[in-house]
């Protein structure tokens, strides 16, 4: 049983599979706040334009 404990507590392959999750998660978050604000904004042009066509 220690030796497995000790296997794994040195085992990295675990580690970078998290670490690519979190990365992973990051950068998703990120481009969520991007798509967010550009959506905003965009909407708020083509509702400047809509107004303008339209007396």
């Amino acid at each position: 049983m220690k030796a497995l404990m000790t296997r794994l507590w040195r085992s990295e392959e675990g580690q970078d599979l998290a670490e690519y999750a979190l990365l992973i998660a990051l950068i998703a978050l990120v481009v969520i706040a991007a798509v967010t604000a550009l959506g905003t904004q965009i909407q708020t042009v083509f509702n400047n334009i809509a107004n303008a066509l339209n007396p």
